[in-house]
């Protein structure tokens, strides 16, 4: 083997020093950025990514329509851009349960279906589903969020205060056991 000289060695030397350095540069470089997201978003967007994933499956084994794949493919992105948005308003890891229907889909969620122009973000239907707003992604998706088991239950102990209240009073609206004053007919 030979022996390499004092320049020779130096400058072999630096070349490797640089060579790994520009390795691990590019390494550092073509990672992923730091999440944006915390645990809890980042786990939602893989479960979308996952979902995706299966209905592409589906579709490259024409197992679905293609109008079935794209409404699929579309009500994921919506439910995407709903929770990304959820999260960096409130600038709080937490997504609920959502749900984005399409106006003929409403049924599925409702017995009695709301008029998707009556709704309102924060509105509250059937004392089950926050509205969250409308996310078109090609097609019209209407976002709700499942409300939790506290917040149903408050509201139905809100809404039957309301009613025993309504209910003491009479149909013409006098308060019972109150009386009013009597009407004299004029002879």
């Amino acid at each position: 083997m030979c022996s390499l000289t004092g320049p020779t060695r130096l400058f072999v030397s630096l070349l490797i020093l640089a060579s790994s350095c520009g390795v691990v540069f590019a390494q550092k470089s073509s990672s992923a950025p730091e999440p944006e997201f915390g645990p809890v978003m980042t786990a939602y967007l893989g479960y979308l990514n996952n979902e995706q994933e299966v209905v592409d499956d589906r579709a490259s084994r024409r197992e679905i329509s293609a109008a079935y794949y794209r409404r699929n493919s579309n009500r994921i992105s919506a439910l995407r851009q709903m929770a990304t948005r959820l999260v960096l308003q409130s600038e709080n890891d937490y997504v609920p349960e959502l749900e984005a229907v399409v106006l003929s889909e409403m049924g599925t969620l409702f017995e009695r279906p709301p008029r998707p122009g009556s709704l309102r973000p924060k509105d509250v239907v059937a004392n089950k589903l926050r509205f969250l707003g409308q996310v078109n992604t090609g097609e019209v998706f209407y976002v709700f969020a499942r409300l939790d088991p506290y917040e149903q239950a408050e509201l139905i102990e809100r809404e039957a205060k309301a009613k025993s209240t309504a209910d003491l009073s009479s149909p013409n609206g006098q308060r019972i056991g109150q009386s009013r004053a009597r009407r004299t007919a004029s002879k």
